[in-house]
């Protein structure tokens, strides 16, 4: 199992807690774990990414292992402490201002 954290907003909209866990057997990419929680949860289609180009939306990050994962190629592998769900995998909404 993947842990997931979702920001607060993305949960309440889904209706779950803030971490949530998702099963993926093979070939764990950050867009094959989009994908299964854009699938699992259709309330955040389009949220965490845009339907059409798949894109990461503007405001939203992605952390894995302490590490910023928002402008790799989302067929970046995830670190094999997520995948068997040591270290969650972090969706978090970002603030801009300064």
């Amino acid at each position: 199992m993947i842990r997931v954290i979702l920001p607060y907003h993305l949960a309440n909209l889904a209706g779950v807690q803030r971490e949530i866990e998702v099963q993926i057997s093979e070939n764990v990419s950050i867009e094959s774990l989009l994908e299964i929680i854009e699938s699992n949860y259709p309330s955040l289609l389009g949220t965490i990414r845009d339907q059409v180009t798949n894109k990461r939306r503007p405001f939203v990050r992605y952390f894995a292992c302490q590490e910023d994962y928002s402008h790799l190629p989302t067929t970046t592998q995830l670190p094999p402490s997520v995948v068997n769900g040591q270290e969650p995998f972090i969706i978090l909404g970002a603030i801009s201002g300064g």
